[in-house]
């Protein structure tokens, strides 16, 4: 998980008390016409302590950080992180729109409104607290199946009908061994069948202690002809503190390790060749690329060696932006499946229209790319990491059909 500087966390605490400050001024404008003195002490007391307890809560965690079992820590983090965002966010709306609406009310009629305004306010601040609520409590783990259909000239004739499912982004440790949540993913996945499966990246947040009693899960994982994996960037360790290189590099080994025991083939800037009745394709997987500061592990190049001269062949590289910088116009790969993004874990997806402010960060983010011959399909990822929920980002399941065109 990425670390922030305490200044920046100081930052954010002041953030945090501006908004609350603001917030607070117009809540007691809104009380104005309540008379009971010991309502509005309450209710005033009620906001403090809360600002004040998570302000002091956030620097605390910040300042002990180092010295927090890791196993905790992720707990903690992401329990802070949703408490501030479920907190901040709704306020800063309150406060936008409640300020809009009482100086153009002032500025059209001289004169303020003492019901409507003060009602619309609060409406439009606890309207995104439930929506982000029900991020927290109820969609996150709203599995959700995405089917694709894939036409290319290039796949052979005897892979058409091909069915593959793609899960990217587990970041087990999030889960925090609740085992009986993945068990419902797991099922649907076998529910569809799959000749594939794929997996693009990103098994734990940080460490192998994070595998602990997966196993026994994520075996039941089945595919007629196999099962295939890449690592993603948190799957290096390179966001925690060792003792010593041997302590990371025994860390990674059993993070790949673990990818044998659950039956999937971890490849690793290599490839492989798949037969049917003489015709081949390629699954090729490489090792982490991304743009800084995020670190390029992968090496395309020595992943097609052997492959080079199959016509169609699938790539799993866990990071989009490799697509852009390395695979679309430069090689003959047909389709890419990546992951990494997660769509930010908010955003819109109306049928065929998707935004996220990702977009803003990464060109490929979600679903669907094309260019000439060349895919790239984005998983939303199936688990989380930071805000411990998903708005309008349902948590994703794959499902990709190839088919032959003439």
């Amino acid at each position: 998980m990425r670390s922030y500087t305490f200044f920046a966390i100081v930052l954010l605490c002041l953030a945090i008390l501006l908004i609350d400050t603001l917030a607070f001024f117009w809540l007691k404008s809104i009380m104005e016409p309540i008379t009971s003195s010991g309502i509005k002490s309450s209710i005033f007391i009620a906001f403090w302590f809360f600002t004040i307890g998570l302000i002091i809560s956030i620097l605390v965690l910040k300042i002990r950080l180092e010295s927090i079992a890791p196993k905790r820590k992720q707990l903690l983090i992401s329990s802070l992180y949703g408490l501030t965002v479920s907190s901040f966010i709704p306020k800063l709306i309150f406060v936008v729109v409640i300020s809009i609406l009482y100086f153009s009310n002032f500025l059209i009629s001289g004169e303020k409104s003492l019901l409507i305004i003060p009602v619309v306010g609060v409406f439009f601040g606890f309207l995104p607290f439930f929506v982000i609520v029900y991020a927290v409590f109820r969609a996150v783990y709203r599995f959700k199946v995405h089917h694709v259909k894939i036409k290319s000239e290039l796949l052979p004739k005897n892979f058409s009908g091909l069915r593959i499912v793609q899960i990217s982004d587990l970041h087990l440790g999030s889960f925090n061994y609740r085992y009986h949540i993945l068990d419902r993913a797991i099922k649907t996945i076998n529910q569809l069948n799959p000749d594939f499966i794929f997996f693009t990246g990103d098994l734990v947040n940080n460490y192998a202690w994070e595998l602990n009693g997966w196993e026994k899960v994520l075996k039941q994982l089945t595919a007629k002809q196999g099962k295939y994996s890449v690592l993603g960037n948190h799957d290096y360790g390179d966001y925690s503190k060792w003792e010593s290189e041997k302590e990371r590099k025994s860390n990674f080994d059993d993070i790949k390790d673990f990818q044998a025991k659950i039956g999937f083939k971890l490849l690793l800037n290599e490839s492989e060749s798949i037969v049917n009745n003489g015709e081949e394709i390629a699954i090729v997987g490489v090792e982490n690329w991304g743009n800084p500061p995020f670190k390029q592990y992968g090496d395309l190049k020595k992943s097609l060696l052997d492959v080079n001269g199959i016509a169609f062949k699938i790539l799993l590289s866990h990071d989009p932006s490799h697509w852009r910088g390395e695979v679309v116009e430069q090689t003959n790969i047909a389709l890419t499946l990546s992951g990494h993004t997660h769509g930010m874990q908010a955003g819109i997806n109306i049928r065929n229209r998707k935004w996220s402010p990702i977009k803003y960060k990464y060109e490929h983010w979600a679903g669907l790319y094309r260019l000439g011959q060349q895919y790239l399909y984005v998983s939303r990822g199936l688990g989380w990491m930071g805000f411990p929920g998903r708005l309008g980002m349902r948590p994703e399941i794959t499902s990709i059909e190839l088919e032959k065109v003439q």
